[in-house]
């Protein structure tokens, strides 16, 4: 393994050598801070959406670029029109926001991503699921490993955070919410594809299903009335005007954490690798390489087991939540029958 690792360094040390057109005549004519903002705006251009998927040819400048579709729809006359960009950066022209009454549905590089997610997912199960229902025992490894993964998502997740009643509800969610972004995790440690999971759009985005389908399990359980009479914590009505909006906020914390928990792991994975491939071309050595590539590559496995755990992580944080909102409505009902059954016995004892 190390011999394969140090010869891995040298190669690509030797391609970063070969590949550098100024290590003929030396840098004395090259500025640092130049070279630091090329790899800083490399990094960034390569983390961030755009609209165009770039192919790059290994061991060269070159790359092949896909021009996605553009879906513009202006709210009002003229909106759409595109207009110089402000900042500069090679960008020619951009097109106005929302804010500006243009809405923007154009096609992304994270878009695909996600509709490559969903194929992968969609046709991985068809080919490892048991359709055979008098066999128990699925074969094969692919199809044992999603049995494992989806007997763990009911029990460990749904039925331990939610319920043995409710929990069984609420695992097709749970498990499409884990599978969609294990694949979107994983997708991004292969060449020419991205993280999804790195964008805040597409992370906020799987956070507001987890809110939906929270609130929408605390009203199944306790009813518009006790899920609004939550929202008073149980104090006195001269304190409602405190309590109301410090529970109205609770209810956007929630997703709030799932959206930057997410999005912050994966995005800084990336950024670490990239800046420690960078720092070849920073430091201008392909020296370098041999202690940045192994280290690079240190990280790329850790993003792999990362890619599971924050999987995990945002399942079993949407499980916690929608148990504490179906715990909510068990409380009320509670509460409801103790009260009930004291009035009960008060009108007994009168009688």
């Amino acid at each position: 393994m190390r011999k394969a690792m140090v010869l891995f360094a040298c190669l690509f040390a030797g391609a970063v050598w070969a590949s550098d057109p100024a290590g003929e005549h030396g840098y004395a004519n090259e500025d640092k801070d130049a070279e630091g903002e090329d790899v800083a705006g490399y990094i960034l251009h390569h983390v961030s959406d755009s609209n165009e998927y770039e192919f790059e040819i290994p061991l060269s400048h070159n790359h092949i670029p896909i021009h996605l579709p553009r879906i513009l729809i202006p709210l009002k006359d003229g909106a759409c029109t595109p207009v110089a960009d402000p900042h500069g950066g090679g960008h020619g022209e951009v097109y106005p926001g929302l804010g500006q009454g243009c809405l923007d549905l154009s096609i992304t590089k994270h878009t695909v991503m996600m509709w490559l997610a969903a194929v992968l997912l969609i046709v991985s199960l068809l080919i490892w699921s048991n359709r055979d229902k008098t066999k128990l025992v699925p074969r094969g490894a692919g199809a044992n490993l999603f049995e494992m993964l989806v007997l763990f998502v009911r029990d460990e997740l749904a039925i331990k955070n939610i319920g043995k009643e409710e929990g069984p509800r609420y695992v097709p969610y749970l498990l499409t919410a884990f599978f969609f972004i294990l694949f979107m995790n994983l997708l991004g440690l292969f060449p020419w594809m991205a993280t999804a999971t790195g964008n805040i759009a597409v992370t906020c985005g799987l956070a507001l299903c987890t809110f939906f389908v929270t609130q929408a399990a605390g009203i199944r359980a306790a009813g518009i009335g006790g899920y609004l009479k939550h929202l008073t914590g149980g104090v006195a009505p001269w304190l409602w005007p405190i309590m109301i909006p410090v529970e109205f906020l609770g209810l956007f914390t929630k997703p709030f954490a799932l959206t930057i928990r997410l999005f912050a792991n994966m995005l800084a994975g990336h950024i670490v690798i990239f800046f420690l491939l960078g720092l070849i071309f920073m430091l201008r050595n392909p020296a370098v390489a041999l202690v940045s590539v192994p280290f690079a590559f240190g990280i790329y496995l850790l993003e792999l087991f990362v890619a599971f755990v924050q999987a995990y992580v945002f399942t079993m944080l949407s499980a916690l939540f929608i148990g504490m909102s179906v715990a909510m409505g068990h409380h009320h009902d509670e509460h409801h029958e103790a009260g009930a059954s004291h009035d009960h016995g008060k009108a007994h004892h009168v009688g």
